[in-house]
């Protein structure tokens, strides 16, 4: 049970506060004469902002106070369907997920329904299609009307995203010059080519973020967040037209039509782009009237309850985490107003997004962006990521001989396979007389590229790379194994840090958040490669922390995104590099050879294209 509170009765609070009163302020009056009022004003009703995030796998909701602490959160698992590259969701499943875990969230903080102040939504960056009613289209070849989104990670649509990058049009510049099959201008016109009943019953393409604040409210504005990151929408077309304070009736003029004539999609520039959004609006703003009817009753919240404008979720880790601040150490001293663009935020889960801001426009080849007021409002944001991180770990653990025994044993112990994994590591250093852990995985090499190379290469066609195999099939080895797809995944970060620096930026701190910073051989490993810190947040729940504060904004308790990121990110441990220069030399010599997988891996494919030409 998370955050329980004892309250008082509203019928015995006003005799105590009577009592209180008379015996400390006899200057204060009081009769039983019903005409007198008392003078002392009840106390001020406390904050709970509530925030929703649907993640690849669940629904998550978590209840937090005006110090942004934690008070209750809860998961719902969701559905999904994998068929090859095709990957799908349900939104009616979603939706009755989050229903559960917001009313389960609730219950765990012991605060009513009617007790909320505000909801903020954040999700995956997946594409949801319905119909003129609301009513789910189908965009799976099965034809299962429930499956009406296509999941970010769908890689469906690679084909297409060739295509559209050959058009070099001006939009491409950014995205860092090319749009990833991730994104939604691909998976649409794959859904043209391929559904053309679905695509005639679409009324509303959008991302399922903006879908689930329209849900709640009916209120169609579209996120500058979704639509610039995920669309190739324009947002600095707004720059001088409206600041985050005011952004209500943001037409959307960030929409290059050409763009959507050139590459096939022209249909969607039709009635103001009604399909794809005709309004946008700055993260946190306050959308229709709050939550409807309907929706308040599914949610157990009160109609009228404040929603703001949505962000993806780990934009709303960002959110959540970016203005952490330890209390100790030499980053307490970082406290200018421009230390913010100077920090990188790493949202670790199923993938990992890199994300930092600044008030430059700056742009990087395979990183995507620059995005105006993407994640902080009236900063641009470079997003750089990795495609599968949390779920290549999962894969190199769950395929290999050794992991049933392994799951087993962590079970009956109650850890987790990464605590067991990780004590096997220690042991095995001791074994063999290592200095540092780090140090077992000399002749085991991993390119994490399972999943293609979201950054800084930018490329989807690229394939993981195992060097070093065995016949060994033990637990040991699994646990090396382990360890040096973790170090892969930190050379990986390595590199787009690096390559933003070259291009710009000034990154010299990194904070992290997400489900894989519980690990502390994650976390310790990135530090070690990258060479800085890592501050960690004081909450666990960063994106649950973001999406809530998007609520915390549109409700009117904090005038901007930034000022409710300054009260309520709270930092906690932070975990620094070694000081011993023998693993630095160690990451320095493997980062080599990280650099030289995927070059070979080219040379590979150019031998292999000649012999079948």
């Amino acid at each position: 049970m998370f955050g329980h509170r004892t309250r008082r009765a509203e019928s015995d609070t006003t005799p105590l506060l009577n009592h209180i009163h008379h015996q400390n302020y006899p200057h204060h009056r009081f009769s039983s004469d019903p005409t007198l009022e008392m003078t002392t004003a009840p106390p001020p009703r406390r904050s709970y902002f509530l925030g929703v995030d649907v993640g690849t796998g669940s629904a998550r909701a978590g209840l937090f106070d005006e110090n942004g602490k934690l008070l209750g959160s809860s998961s719902s698992p969701i559905q999904i369907w994998k068929d090859g590259d095709c990957i799908e969701q349900s939104s009616t499943d979603i939706w009755l997920a989050i229903c559960t875990a917001v009313k389960a969230a609730c219950s765990l903080a012991n605060v009513a329904g009617e007790e909320v102040t505000s909801l903020g939504f954040a999700a995956t960056c997946s594409l949801v299609a319905v119909d003129s009613e609301g009513e789910p289209v189908s965009v799976s070849l099965s034809g299962d009307t429930r499956r009406n989104i296509i999941v970010w990670m769908d890689h469906r649509a690679v084909k297409q995203a060739e295509r559209i990058n050959s058009s070099n049009s001006p939009v491409l510049q950014y995205c860092g010059g090319a749009v990833s099959p991730e994104m939604e201008p691909p998976k649409l016109l794959w859904v043209k080519e391929n559904l053309q009943e679905s695509w005639s019953m679409v009324f509303r393409w959008m991302d399922l973020s903006d879908w689930l604040s329209y849900r709640a409210t009916g209120d169609d504005t579209r996120s500058l967040c979704t639509t610039v990151c995920k669309w190739t929408y324009l947002g600095h077309a707004h720059m001088q037209q409206t600041s985050e304070k005011d952004s209500r009736g943001m037409e959307a003029c960030g929409w290059d039509d050409d763009f959507w004539e050139e590459v096939g999609l022209g249909d969607l520039v039709e009635g103001h782009h009604s399909k794809i959004g005709r309004s946008v609006a700055f993260p946190g703003h306050a959308l229709g009237s709050g939550l409807t009817e309907e929706a308040a009753k599914e949610l157990g919240l009160l109609a009228g309850t404040p929603v703001g404008t949505s962000l993806i979720d780990a934009h709303a880790g960002g959110v959540g985490v970016m203005e952490s601040r330890p209390l100790s150490g030499p980053e307490s001293r970082d406290v200018d107003e421009e230390a913010i663009s100077r920090r990188m935020v790493l949202v670790c889960g199923t993938s990992t997004c890199h994300m930092t801001v600044s008030h430059s426009k700056l742009f990087i080849p395979g990183v995507w962006g620059p995005f105006w007021s993407a994640m902080v409002p009236e900063y641009w944001l470079t997003e750089g990521g990795q495609s599968a991180t949390g779920a290549l770990l999962d894969h190199i653990i769950e395929s290999h001989v050794a992991s049933p025994h392994l799951a087993n044993q962590a079970a009956s112990r109650s850890i987790s396979i990464f605590d067991l994994l990780n004590e096997i590591l220690e042991k095995l250093r001791h074994e063999q007389g290592s200095a540092f852990v780090a140090a077992l995985t000399s002749n085991i090499h991993v390119l994490p590229d399972f999943h293609g190379n979201r950054s800084p290469i930018a490329d989807p066609n690229s394939k993981g790379v195992l060097s070093g195999l065995t016949l060994d099939t033990g637990d040991k080895q699994l646990a090396l194994l382990y360890l040096a797809v973790v170090q892969g995944i930190a050379y990986g970060t390595r590199h787009i840090v690096e390559h933003c620096n070259a291009h710009g930026h000034k990154i010299d701190t990194l904070l992290a958040c997400g489900g894989l910073t519980k690990n502390p051989l994650f976390i310790q490993e990135h530090a070690d490669i990258t060479g800085y810190p890592i501050i960690l947040p004081r909450e666990n729940e960063s994106v649950l922390l973001g999406a809530a504060i998007l609520g915390a904004v549109a409700s009117k308790r904090y005038n901007t995104v930034r000022e409710a990121m300054k009260a309520l990110n709270a930092a906690g441990q932070v975990v620094y590099p070694s000081e011993d220069p023998k693993v630095k030399k160690y990451h320095d010599a493997k980062y080599r050879i990280f650099r030289e997988l995927y070059e070979q891996q080219l040379a590979h494919r150019s031998i292999m294209a000649q012999a079948l030409a």
